[in-house]
């Protein structure tokens, strides 16, 4: 997410507190999918405007491809 006095936040869904801060967007999606492969969670990717742009799911996926 971004953050209003610049960066960009790693921040778990509903939490109050980021739990990483970088620099830029592509630090900050690294450090978000690490954690959220880490964690087998969806990672939302969020523009600059606090949209969701993206999301990737790392696990627990409730409509999985059929495939």
């Amino acid at each position: 997410m971004p953050n209003p006095d610049g960066g960009w936040d790693v921040r778990r869904g509903g939490a109050a507190r980021a739990s990483a801060h970088r620099d830029t967007k592509r630090e900050a999606v690294d450090r978000g999918r690490a954690i959220s492969r880490n964690q087998q969670t969806e990672l939302r990717i969020h523009n600059r405007n606090g949209r969701i742009g993206r999301s990737d799911s790392h696990g627990n996926d409730p409509n999985p491809p059929r495939g």
